[in-house]
């Protein structure tokens, strides 16, 4: 089973050896347009191989499609990242040239991979895939909301002082810090409400703190992050590879659920083998309806920004 990975900078070099480590596909193709960047990010991988016991195969290519013909999972990393200040929303123009490019030259060589798209704006950027690939739906998928429910996750665990692997969180919207919406309501701790152990005003302190978590952390790195995102990335392959049929809030292509039209925005999906193959509805309250409605428009307006 071959998955490719599009971009050997950090998050693309991430979901590689993560998908390595856990020996997910038999081979990885790591790609990139600068010079032997690729082929060097691979190199340093497969000198890990025997150190850490992995089978797989790590190919690195310099804007070669060819070496990713018959790929399985196709993931996108692709772009400038983010830099102190920056917003995703001002990384349109630049990335979606790239992504677009980029998605043309997989399906010339893998017209069945399914896709996972990282590159931000995330959701824009998976719905320009969608567009523009003519793929169908189940099979182009946004990564952001894997993320975002980590760290959320990973701030629950934060606050109740507990194991985060305890913890079960969603944070479904739009991939970005205005948009997104950790699902506080539903939010558990080995099954019980969080809400049972936290304040209110704890758990908004706990869902702004989840929203801005990318940005938080472009502030103290310089860049965007990348270890959490590529473990984000991994796991919604490893999903697709082994058929794992995980619930993961994902951004995919809406017809009419959750009373959405012709939008990538993230919301519950299963992700097997075919792609992601059912959306979950969560029976929103009023309040986050009117928030899911709200973050939907405002991704909306990012995607008015592309040249369809």
């Amino acid at each position: 089973m071959k998955v490719t990975v599009v971009g050997a900078g950090n998050v693309g070099a991430s979901v590689a050896e993560y998908v390595a480590m856990k020996d997910i596909a038999n081979e990885v193709v790591l790609l990139d347009i600068k010079e032997g960047f690729a082929e060097g990010k691979a190199m340093d991988l497969n000198q890990c191989a025997t150190l850490n016991g992995f089978n797989t195969r790590i190919v690195g290519s310099t804007n070669d499609y060819s070496k990713t013909a018959g790929s399985k999972v196709v993931v996108i990393t692709s772009g400038i990242p983010r830099k102190p200040g920056m917003t995703r929303e001002e990384l349109i123009g630049t990335n979606a040239g790239i992504v677009k490019t980029v998605t043309e030259n997989i399906i010339k060589y893998s017209p069945d991979a399914i896709l996972v798209v990282i590159s931000n704006p995330m959701d824009t950027m998976t719905y320009l895939s969608a567009k523009s690939s003519g793929l169908p739906k189940n099979r182009i998928i946004g990564m952001g909301g894997a993320l975002d429910s980590a760290r959320f996750r990973y701030r629950l665990a934060e606050a109740l002082e507990c194991n985060p692997n305890d913890v079960q969180g969603v944070v479904i919207g739009g991939h970005g810090d205005t948009t997104m919406i950790p699902l506080t309501r539903l939010a558990t701790y080995n099954s019980t409400p969080v809400s049972n152990y936290l304040s209110e005003e704890k758990l908004e302190e706990v869902a702004k703190a989840t929203m801005v978590g990318g940005a938080t952390l472009t502030g103290l790195l310089g860049t965007s992050a990348w270890y959490a995102p590529g473990a984000a990335g991994a796991a919604v392959v490893e999903s697709i590879i082994r058929d794992q049929k995980r619930l993961i809030s994902c951004s995919v292509y809406l017809e009419g659920e959750y009373g959405q039209e012709d939008i990538c925005v993230g919301v519950p999906v299963i992700i097997g083998k075919d792609g992601w193959e059912e959306v979950i509805d969560y029976k929103l309250n009023d309040d986050e309806k009117a928030k899911f409605e709200a973050s939907c428009e405002a991704v909306r307006k990012m995607n008015n920004a592309l040249e369809l």
